[in-house]
């Protein structure tokens, strides 16, 4: 008996060890942050105690203790656990998204969500978590080569699944955060060709919505005309060079199609609102006019802890979830700003250099996917808080108001920590 309570005590240490204490820290941080920053936003004077579960900050508190909570079963489980049962965890993450297209509830106009009592689980964000280890786990078999076209398609269709079952249910936010999967394809060889004929994509949608068609493709044609005189003219790049026009050429034409047809109303009104073509500060467009005045608003410095005006009066809705950064911006202005997107960077910067460091490829794919995910919702959410992104409705990790999300980011990263601390076991 005391030999097994021994070894139980010394794999206990050996965890606590080898944790990452700086990433953990800085995990908690935000947590925190984001805490604060909702009893800030939705502070109510007749219940102000943040333990008040009436409340969404009391509500915030509870799933933050949960998360812990998760977190320190997370690394007592085998770190094998997650390898060996990913596919299982995808599988099942799978059958939510189903089961949400045949009894989900609709909140907030998109029918993705399961209703379980007084509880909204969104299986969406349980999905990112599955198609991360379903990537990692295929990606990471020791046969498994990239550079064929058939691992390739394989490794798509994984991503690509999830992701169209969540753009049935209506919400193309959360869809579009499995479009971030290809920075992780990049990582482990797929051609950077892809990345920039993506990046071209969304660049000649972007300019054919803003100016009329017949400028794109006379630009078109201006490029590639001196593109003419800069590469080998043979047969060979001439034919190429035609090709690739073509395709941007039917890419222009397309973008009417896809933007009248494909997208909802108020999908084309918030675009439109991003590249100014039109303005509609009472309508799709008042919270974002709103957020912009209230981050404006905080200067320098900021109002201080809960003396914003905008935050305290609700000038701006959804403030305590996706709107979160507009109580930063007002309160601490651009010094808590810049602080809060420094501990952001410190995070994931440290995220990938761990995620190097593995001698696990599912370790080290898994750490770039979460890295990846962060760092879209990261971007997108405050991008549109700002007017810089289109109001698309995902939130900011760890601090947008939620249980299901707060759940899901600390999962992914407390498997991720597990990983990282079990890293010397691996031969």
């Amino acid at each position: 008996l005391l030999s097994v309570e021994g070894k139980k005590m010394t794999t206990r240490n050996n965890i606590i060890g080898k944790i990452d204490w700086a990433l953990l820290l800085m995990y908690i941080a935000l947590v925190v942050i984001g805490v604060s920053t909702i009893y800030a936003a939705a502070y109510n004077e007749n219940n102000p105690s943040l333990f008040d579960l009436s409340q969404h900050y009391g509500k915030q508190l509870l799933f933050a203790g949960v998360s812990i909570f998760l977190g320190l079963v997370i690394m007592l489980i085998d770190a094998k656990f997650f390898n060996a049962f990913a596919y299982v965890i995808y599988g099942l993450s799978i059958l939510t998204l189903l089961y949400v297209l045949v009894a989900g509830s609709t909140i907030a106009g998109s029918k993705s969500w399961i209703q379980i009592g007084g509880f909204s689980f969104q299986p969406s964000e349980f999905a990112k978590f599955g198609t991360a280890l379903a990537v990692a786990h295929y990606l990471g078999d020791i046969n498994t080569d990239f550079s064929k076209l058939k691992t390739q398609m394989k490794a798509y269709a994984l991503v690509l699944l999830p992701m169209m079952l969540v753009l049935m249910q209506g919400d193309a936010g959360s869809a579009l955060v499995f479009l971030v999967f290809i920075l992780v394809f990049y990582r482990e060889g797929m051609s950077g060709k892809i990345l920039l004929i993506g990046l071209g994509t969304v660049v000649l949608f972007l300019l054919t919505l803003y100016f009329s068609k017949w400028y794109v493709l006379i630009g078109l044609a201006a490029v590639f005309a001196i593109l003419m005189f800069f590469i080998e003219r043979n047969k060979k790049n001439i034919w190429k060079l035609i090709a690739i026009f073509s395709v941007a050429a039917v890419m222009v034409f397309s973008v009417d199609f896809f933007f009248y047809k494909v997208l909802k109303q108020h999908q084309r009104t918030r675009i439109n609102i991003i590249l100014g073509v039109e303005k509609d500060i009472y309508g799709v467009g008042y919270n974002l006019h709103q957020s912009k005045i209230a981050i404006g608003s905080g200067g320098f410095s900021g109002k201080g802890y809960m003396q914003g005006t905008m935050t305290k009066y609700n000038f701006v809705p959804e403030q305590h979830t996706d709107f979160i950064f507009c109580t930063i911006g007002e309160e601490f202005g651009f010094v808590g700003s810049f602080v809060l997107l420094s501990l952001y960077l410190a995070f994931l910067i440290r995220i990938i250099w761990l995620a190097e460091r593995q001698r696990s490829s599912f370790s080290r794919i898994y750490g770039y996917a979460i890295a990846s995910i962060i760092f879209f919702h990261l971007f997108v959410n405050i991008g549109m808080t700002i007017g810089l992104m289109p109001v698309i409705g995902i939130p900011l990790p760890f601090m947008s108001y939620g249980g299901t999300s707060l759940l899901m980011f600390s999962l992914m990263f407390f498997v991720f920590l597990k990983q990282d601390a079990n890293r010397m076991n691996i031969l």
